[in-house]
């Protein structure tokens, strides 16, 4: 007898598992209301359920795979001291007739969490759970309670690694995402809303998505299986039970509470192993490599003058002296198509794609050069992360500038951030503030970090600077 395909069999255990979980929703929504007579009550069978098998073959279930799996799925839960703004405490008259008002609170939240290694106790989550977090513990599916020690994080992929103190821990095998094809199945287990595990399943709907506003870098697997609040950081995992991706997203233009519409976003597993492992070899922080170029968007005016076919890929406008894109050759003028077959349609598909490779990646560059095929080869170079404003500028001193995160990049923010200000330096005399976006400059024009500081080649007489400060924005002139 042949046996039922695959496909039509979960298909069936997916549609039965919609039917029960609306049949308890319901029954839980519904108002209690008198039996109606026993003459009104039509016939029913006094069961209802799916057979065992179809012709002769087994139905199929998740539940040996998630045997598994669920062990090493983990709930995280943070605490973060919060001081509390009252205009009116530093009032010793309000503060006698107040004596107990509270000085701070104390927010919580909670996540999931990965077990990836078992001999270690290496957790990982998202970066956007455990932030900010003065003390993070971790519940295991059996119900223990373990202090969580933090390793590092890297906020622009939303990847963050824990440490756990336990023992007999159970972790999940890890597969190789890069061979996900869009309609594989996949399950997605985590904790939401603190009320336990929980499992959705669905299939992957896209592979190496991108261009998602305010969400750093960006290769995410696109999945129709529900990602709830709470599960993030939880495990996507293949029917095999091997993880294949962080779940990290949602997406409802309508906010999160209108509920699921099937748009879930998960980090690849390689490429939450490689974050792994440099947070593991460099003391929690992550290195990226870069070509050190900026670049701009090709518009359809450019492509007629650059003889290109269509308009896209990334103009190159300026080259770095020492970076990887002066040793591979690249010039101002180059328009890059695509990296490692990759295709790269503008400036900020480019620098998405920087940011996820590591120092010492071999490139190869689809080039167009005078309207002229080339390939190019570079191998990334560091990417600094911070500059001491005294190695710019003396009017800067004080001052420390970093690269500007990648989730105000993809919100439509260019620059450079003030990563701290000196108590009593020039730079605080001159009003400049940590967090400060610095949008502009007199000293030229900059997109990033490496700009800023290509752009004080020559010392302006002037030095002022455009800020965006929370909300608000305006001009300094540095003295």
């Amino acid at each position: 007898m042949r046996p039922l395909p695959t496909l039509m069999t979960l298909a069936l255990a997916a549609a039965f598992g919609g039917f029960a979980a609306t049949a308890i929703r319901d029954g839980l929504q519904a108002p209690a209301q008198a039996s109606p007579a026993a003459s009104a009550l039509l016939p029913v069978p006094t069961t209802a359920a799916l057979p065992a098998s179809v012709s002769g073959q087994a139905l199929p279930s998740l539940a040996p795979m998630l045997q598994k799996v669920t062990p090493a799925v983990v709930s995280v839960h943070t605490k973060q001291t919060v001081r509390i703004r009252n205009p009116f405490a530093n009032d010793p008259i309000f503060r006698r007739m107040f004596p107990n008002i509270p000085q701070e609170r104390i927010n919580e939240s909670l996540g999931s969490g990965v077990i990836i290694d078992a001999k270690n106790g290496y957790v990982l989550t998202n970066h956007h759970v455990i932030e900010g977090a003065d003390e993070v513990s971790v519940t295991l599916a059996d119900g223990r309670t373990v202090k969580a020690d933090f390793i590092g994080s890297d906020p622009d992929t939303d990847v963050a690694l824990m440490r756990i103190p336990a023992q007999n821990l159970s972790a999940i095998a890890l597969a190789d995402s890069d061979g996900l094809k869009v309609g594989d199945f996949v399950v997605a287990v985590g904790n939401p809303f603190g009320i336990g595990q929980t499992v959705t399943s669905g299939i992957v709907s896209a592979v190496g998505r991108s261009g998602l506003r305010g969400l750093g870098y960006q290769n995410f697997i696109q999945t129709d299986a529900s990602i709830n609040p709470g599960n993030s950081g939880g495990a996507l995992v293949n029917l095999n039970g091997e993880l294949i991706g962080i779940n990290t997203a949602s997406f409802n233009p309508q906010g999160s509470m209108a509920g699921n519409i099937g748009l879930g976003f998960a980090i690849p597993v390689n490429l939450a192993r490689n974050i792994k492992d440099q947070l593991i070899a460099n003391n929690g922080v992550v290195r990226r490599g870069t070509l050190g170029l900026e670049a701009q968007d090709v518009t359809p005016q450019l492509a007629a003058a650059l003889k290109l076919g269509e308009a896209r890929g990334a103009l190159v406008s300026r080259v770095f002296a020492g970076s990887a894109a002066a040793a591979a050759g690249l010039k101002p003028g180059d328009v890059i198509l695509g990296a490692n077959g990759q295709r790269l349609d503008g400036r900020d598909a480019l620098r998405n794609f920087e940011g996820l490779q590591s120092i010492g990646s071999k490139i190869a560059l689809e080039v167009r050069r005078d309207g002229q095929p080339l390939q190019l080869n570079a191998t990334l170079r560091e990417q600094p992360k911070s500059i001491a404003g005294t190695e710019l500028d003396p009017r800067l001193s004080g001052a420390t500038f970093g690269e500007l995160p990648e989730r105000l990049r993809q919100s439509g923010f260019s620059g450079v951030v003030v990563e701290s200000v000196a108590r009593g330096s020039r730079a605080e005399a001159n009003n400049l503030r940590k967090d400060d976006i610095v949008l502009a400059a007199s000293s030229g024009e900059f997109d990033d970090l490496p700009g800023f500081r290509a752009s004080f080649t020559r010392t302006p007489a002037q030095l002022i600077l455009r800020i965006q400060r929370g909300n608000g924005g305006g001009n300094l002139q540095m003295q």
